[in-house]
């Protein structure tokens, strides 16, 4: 078995288990767990001493995924992220089917379709979406590759991924365009 399938299945036992994983995303290193999963979501909170009144991000595997967990895509959104060359998170006026936490107070969710080789895999193995949070304390600066991961956060996951621990590029968090229930949507972060 290669070290990447080791970290696929390891992962994927984790997350059913309803544990915590330190992994890499298609942006930066990411805390992660079952999204469907209130007791897990529950977790992250208290390991980034994050308030539960602020949303989190998730990730899906493809169009037919993220319609499983948003009340209305925009048509748009498929043209949007079909074009972008670079990671894009957007915010959907209503999720559906998430465990409570995960939306923001008003129902909003932010979602992105990730296509980075090691969490497309797990995603589309896992069948569920996965939280994506930036691997640090709440406040503190989002490491930006593993080497700047404190070490209590890497204590805190149930599995922390080999996979490109070694990649010592310099990743920054995804664009972000927020949707509202009309169809318009303005730019949060570019």
């Amino acid at each position: 078995m290669t070290s990447f399938e080791k970290d696929i299945n390891s992962s994927i036992k984790v997350l059913r288990e309803g544990g915590i994983i330190l992994y890499p995303t298609d942006t930066i290193w990411g805390l992660g767990c079952d999204a469907t999963s209130p007791a897990a979501v529950e977790k992250i909170f208290r390991i980034k001493s994050r308030s539960d009144n602020k949303s989190l991000i998730i990730l899906v595997d493809g169009e037919a995924m993220l319609e499983r967990y948003v009340r209305d895509v925009p048509d748009i959104v498929f043209e949007l992220t079909s074009v972008s060359d670079s990671p894009l998170t957007i915010i959907y006026p209503e999720g559906k089917n998430l465990a409570p936490g995960v939306c923001d107070k008003d129902g909003s969710i932010g979602i992105r379709i990730c296509n980075e080789p090691f969490c497309s895999e797990l995603i589309t193995r896992f069948h569920k979406p996965v939280i994506s949070t930036s691997a640090n304390i709440s406040r503190k600066p989002s490491p930006s590759n593993f080497s700047e991961i404190d070490n209590e956060i890497k204590k805190s996951a149930g599995y922390v991924v080999t996979y490109r621990q070694n990649d010592k590029r310099k990743y920054k968090p995804s664009s972000v365009i927020k949707f509202d229930k009309n169809g318009s949507f303005k730019i949060i972060r570019m």
